[in-house]
């Protein structure tokens, strides 16, 4: 077996290794200064069973500058909801960011008969559903008391935790809604509304804490 032949086997076998280990370890946090706590502070939490909680941002909380983009808080968000859907992002500009979307329920959208009576599903950061016949509560609670998300780990932590959220758990997401600006122009901004839909709808989370209910 020649050297070049044997070279080309190695660098395939360290491919395959990076491959496998960045697949088991799941969705990684965006490059930034350090995984420090203090760089990702809590803001206040919402009360149990209640819908979302957004805040003021403190005049002393300063944008994240993280390596892909600076994400400028636009208030402080708390919310206890059961995941509805959840999918893994490893393209695109926005996953340099955020890996991962949930798609979340809150109040009667926790509800296993509403749940089973949607079709729910997500793609190219988007969330949808559908219903046969009638739809199990009005559409619009239906578009108020859901939203698709794109996740925003803090810090490596988090970034695990996100990774072990699965379909039909009930967690609490806390963090920052924010704006994300690149360098080159780039602008990636968060809906600060439970109630709109359509295009720039979804929240967009720099996550701080998860916790799985």
């Amino acid at each position: 077996m020649s050297l070049r032949t044997l070279l080309v086997i190695g660098i395939l076998v360290c491919m395959a290794g990076w491959w496998f280990s960045d697949k088991r370890h799941g969705p990684k946090a965006p490059a930034s200064a350090g995984d420090l706590t203090l760089a990702c502070p809590l803001p206040p939490r919402v009360a149990s069973g209640e819908p979302p909680l957004q805040t003021d941002v403190p005049g002393s909380l300063a944008p994240f500058a993280l390596d892909a983009a600076t994400l400028t808080p636009l208030a402080g968000f708390s919310v206890e909801a059961r995941v509805l859907s959840r999918e893994d992002y490893g393209s695109g500009r926005e996953s340099d960011l955020s890996p991962t979307d949930l798609a979340l329920g809150w109040a009667r959208m926790t509800e296993d008969a509403v749940i089973d009576a949607l079709d729910i599903s997500q793609s190219s950061r988007w969330y949808r559903y559908r219903w046969s016949d009638q739809p199990p509560l009005p559409p619009n609670e239906i578009a108020s008391s859901s939203a698709n998300m794109h996740m925003i780990p803090g810090n490596d932590s988090v970034a695990q935790a996100l990774a072990g959220v699965r379909k039909g758990e009930r967690v609490r997401i806390e963090g920052w809604l924010v704006e994300a600006n690149a360098r080159d122009g780039w602008r990636w901004r968060s809906s600060t509304s439970r109630t709109d839909t359509g295009g720039g709808a979804c929240e967009v989370v720099y996550v701080c804490g998860v916790t799985r209910l």
